[in-house]
């Protein structure tokens, strides 16, 4: 099956009719507040299974998030008694979904402590640094930064502004350029750096 970028591909209350393998493409798996927040859990890319796809075939319910072809999609779509068979028969198959499942769920643990935990600063800068290209310009509005740290976007405009007047970035309408990557990682250190 092939999705253009944008399609969602399941909401919070949908059943899971099986699971799809990604082979070109990314899948945003993201949760949204009443309120409209959002953050992203994880994104599912070539060879990486759904970890709520995998947990809705294994324990029935429904969706608790939604999906979105954050690109172009291409991938296999095994319905549920496929992956029922599959896991049933094929041991490759078996201890390739339990360990994505394991691996994920380890990275939500630690997203959820990361939230807990780092000052929003640090995991700001930790975020230009590692999203930035070549020319140092990160190609995202400050709401898909907000969604990436599960922050509000006045939060992240707000420290963008801070870094842009000790010169650590660059702001302009449309985008943001690092100037100083250098002083992104001392903060993106933390404190002890």
């Amino acid at each position: 099956m092939r999705v253009p970028a944008g399609t969602v591909l399941f909401r919070p209350g949908d059943s899971c009719g099986g699971l799809l393998v990604v082979q070109e493409g990314c899948i945003r798996v993201q949760l949204v507040s009443e309120s409209g927040r959002q953050i992203t859990l994880y994104r599912v890319v070539p060879d990486v299974a759904c970890v709520l796809s995998t947990q809705c075939l294994l324990a029935g319910g429904t969706y608790p998030a939604e999906g979105i072809a954050e690109t172009e999609v291409a991938g296999s779509f095994l319905g549920a008694r496929d992956v029922e068979a599959l896991l049933r028969d094929d041991a490759g198959f078996r201890s390739w979904l339990f360990g994505v499942y394991g691996t994920r769920l380890t990275e939500l643990v630690l997203l959820v402590e990361d939230l807990l935990e780092t000052a929003i600063d640090r995991r700001l800068a930790e975020l230009l640094l590692r999203q930035r290209d070549g020319d140092g310009r990160v190609a995202h509005t400050h709401q898909a930064i907000a969604a990436e740290l599960g922050t509000a976007r006045e939060v992240v405009s707000r420290h963008l502004k801070d870094f842009e007047r000790r010169g650590a970035v660059a702001l302009a309408r449309g985008t943001l350029t690092v100037l100083q990557p250098d002083l992104l990682q001392r903060w993106a250190a933390g404190p002890a750096a």
